[in-house]
């Protein structure tokens, strides 16, 4: 085989592994995007949502308990829901929170600490001042619908950000087959290709 047909067969073989090397690349960003959008929304959104849901069952609990006068609900569970919240509260600090979602975090808090105040109060005035108690619960069950409307938007960006990807993967795939049978038209006229030899 000549030095040129050698020559020719190289640079035949290194445009297909070029061509292959930069769509798997491409390929490759594009299911990180997918993998990535699909451990958020699970990680991020639906964890968060189960957590939320969590919290506004106790929180129904604590506004049971306080129509009820409980009395024996807060001397044996009131302490233990509110450390079950303040678990899942900080379970769910260590999700990716959007700069909406913090504020409204943090508003919770706010208004779940003042909910916490109001509870003492009643308790020590024997269960009969409850309108700073009942005025409470409102605040903090708008708070935890708020939050729970994020995780649902959120959900909905992350499989965009997905769709998007797959899109992509899907476009990048079908003009990476249409460039392999061009190169290969290529490489076979390359191949083929016998310069006239002079006499």
């Amino acid at each position: 085989m000549k030095l040129y047909n050698k020559i020719k067969w190289v640079l035949g073989i290194l445009m297909i592994i070029t061509l292959v090397i930069t769509t798997n690349l491409v390929d490759r960003n594009n299911f990180l995007q997918i993998s990535n959008a699909i451990e958020t929304i699970y990680e991020d959104r639906l964890v968060a949502k189960d957590l939320i849901f969590k919290i506004s069952a106790l929180i129904n609990k604590k506004e049971i308990a306080a129509i009820k006068s409980d009395s024996s609900f807060y001397a044996n569970q009131n302490n233990l829901i509110d450390n079950e919240i303040d678990n899942y509260l900080l379970r769910y600090d260590q999700t990716k929170l959007t700069t909406k979602e913090r504020e409204i975090l943090g508003d919770f808090k706010v208004n779940y600490q003042v909910l916490k105040e109001n509870e003492s109060e009643f308790i020590q005035s024997n269960f009969l001042q409850n309108a700073l108690l009942f005025d409470q619960f409102p605040e903090v069950k708008s708070n935890l619908e708020n939050l729970a409307a994020i995780q649902l938007k959120e959900g909905g960006r992350q499989l965009q950000i997905s769709r998007r990807a797959m899109d992509s993967v899907e476009l990048f795939t079908q003009i990476e087959i249409y460039i392999l049978i061009f190169l290969a038209i290529i490489v076979q006229i390359i191949v083929m290709y016998k310069p006239k030899e002079e006499e």
